[in-house]
């Protein structure tokens, strides 16, 4: 019985500045109550924040997949055009063209459309019901390139040109620029739109801190008195800010995270109808992919890691002022 240190001979607890608190502060409450109206507000706040930041982060991955999705699709394929002529058989041309066409090496494969075909691409802009033996509709050609090899496509159109004069070949590389500057511009907005939630993030952090600390400053005065150090109360402000900033971001993650998953259900649904068709190819199948979740989930502990680092300085600050 001798043996049992009584709780005044307990090991002293260490508070950062060298200098040992008394053992019976080892068991004293938490110098931020955890649950206050103040923590359940900047849960709210976080969880928002995370959500929005999430779903842009999603939006800028779909639209950059999609965006890769369809250059991939326009880059490995060439559109040649062969235009009525006064004086020539716009059939033999067009048998010419696929000849030489796919005498080139890297063309995968070569097909011609027929005037059908070429008269019903022109139907969104001019209607139904017209003839098209009056209009000179070009007759369009498609050539797949190899995937993986490249094509001499300057070579390519001098040999068109040679053998039919009226063709003229796109290798669609204005769209393709097009394209990519929008998808360059869709990724600069979301940064700037994460950069705004950051900063709200860490503004709405830093005035739950200072509250949490005017709410708590005798507890922490007294912490002084008694020789605690600065670190010693920080670091309790920071498990505390830390444990709400994820708490808060797993609940906005896990919000976006369903939305994205009904999403993609509600595009299940809607699959081979008119406006299915418009959202997939505005937005592919409207999915993230797994490695967009893991994104996303990193993205989370991010904002609660920056909630927390936002917390403690804002405290060593506002203990430097008490000092």
């Amino acid at each position: 019985m001798s043996d049992i240190p009584s709780p005044r001979q307990q090991a002293p607890v260490e508070t950062g500045t060298g200098r040992p608190l008394p053992a019976n502060t080892r068991n004293i409450s938490p110098i931020v109550p955890r649950a206050t109206i103040s923590g359940r507000a900047l849960i709210a706040v976080v969880a928002i924040m995370t959500f929005l930041a999430s779903i842009t982060t999603g939006a800028v991955l779909l639209v950059h997949a999609s965006a890769a999705e369809w250059q991939s699709d326009i880059a490995s394929e060439v559109t040649i055009q062969v235009r009525p002529a006064q004086g020539r058989d716009l059939e033999r041309d067009v048998r010419a063209v696929v000849e030489t066409v796919r005498g080139t090496p890297g063309i995968l494969d070569v097909r011609a459309f027929t005037d059908q075909e070429s008269g019903k691409l022109l139907e969104p802009w001019l209607g139904t019901g017209l003839s098209m033996n009056d209009l000179p509709v070009p007759r369009v050609i498609v050539a797949r390139i190899t995937p993986g090899e490249t094509t001499d496509l300057a070579a390519m159109r001098q040999r068109l040109a040679q053998a039919v004069p009226s063709a003229s070949l796109d290798d669609h590389r204005a769209w393709i620029e097009r394209m990519r500057t929008m998808t360059n511009a869709t990724v600069f907005a979301g940064l700037g739109i994460l950069a705004l939630v950051i900063l709200a993030t860490i503004i709405s952090v830093s005035f739950a801190t200072r509250g949490a600390m005017a709410a708590n400053r005798p507890i922490i005065e007294v912490l002084h008195f008694v020789g605690a150090g600065d670190r010693y109360i920080a670091n309790r402000f920071l498990r505390h800010f830390l444990r709400l900033g994820l708490e808060g971001g797993l609940i906005g993650v896990g919000a976006a995270m369903l939305l994205f998953g009904f999403a993609e259900s509600i595009g299940g649904w809607f699959a081979g109808t008119p406006v299915g068709d418009q959202f997939a190819a505005l937005l592919g199948t409207f999915s993230l992919r797994p490695s967009g979740y893991l994104i996303l989930v990193l993205q989370a502990v991010l904002i609660a890691v920056i909630t927390a680092w936002s917390s403690r300085r804002t405290l060593l600050a506002t203990l430097a002022d008490i000092d």
